[in-house]
């Protein structure tokens, strides 16, 4: 059985129409006006926006079912089979020697506020001072991690915590270290040109958590997963 990519794609366009109908015409204009960068802009982001696959509709299926109605990780029921061929439960909590840096897009209506930031919580054995949360302000979903707010608020923040915990090695987390209470960080975009609008999404079939759409601007895409 298959999960045709058109669907996913009809869905992503469908949610906000009036944002793609602007964008096209934005395009039109450039295009009359000899506007290349933005005609260029426009074509680069579309064609990458466009680009969907057909899924296998099983794994599409598992997917919803394991993430967004029976929420296995949260309540610590997801089972997986290991490289070995041994089925074991994923323990979130029993990662002790990593850093963990979440992100989230103020405008992010694919994952929506606190949904990343959850992982702190299930990473209870992270000690607290290797912890951080990055909300970045004015970005959308595919904004946090390519264009412009990308690269002014988010990839600042994500190579800086990388050098810092990657300078020193990391002990296990002391067994009382409960909930931690992470450092949190909420970034303003650097101001620059203003942008066309135009929608936010994830990519179609390239994900193991599929998601449903968002909006994004031009410097936003698609993420890769699918709802």
């Amino acid at each position: 059985r298959v999960y045709p990519g058109f669907l996913q794609h009809t869905g992503f366009v469908a949610m906000n129409p009036d944002r793609h109908a602007t964008s096209h015409f934005d395009y039109f204009k450039d295009l009359i006006k000899g506007d290349d960068a933005s005609v260029e802009a426009h074509r680069k982001f579309y064609d990458e926006y466009n680009a969907v696959l057909d899924m296998d509709a099983d794994y599409y299926l598992d997917t919803i079912r394991t993430v967004f109605q029976d929420f296995a990780l949260v309540n610590g029921t997801w089972d997986v089979k290991g490289v070995n061929g041994k089925v074991e439960r994923v323990k979130p909590q029993d990662i002790t020697t990593t850093a963990l840096l979440t992100v989230e897009g103020e405008l992010d209506d694919i994952s929506g506020s606190g949904q990343t930031e959850a992982a702190h919580g299930l990473c209870s054995g992270v000690p607290n001072s290797q912890q951080k949360h990055l909300e970045a302000k004015g970005a959308g979903h595919y904004g946090i991690f390519s264009g412009r707010r990308w690269r002014d608020v988010v990839y600042p923040v994500v190579k800086a915590f990388i050098a810092e915990h990657n300078a020193q090695p990391q002990a296990a987390a002391p067994e009382d270290n409960a909930i931690p209470k992470k450092s949190v960080v909420k970034a303003v975009a650097v101001k620059a040109a203003p942008a066309k609008a135009a929608p936010v999404k994830a990519v179609a079939v390239k994900a193991v958590a599929v998601k449903a759409v968002a909006s994004k601007t031009p410097a936003s895409k698609k993420s890769s997963r699918k709802k």
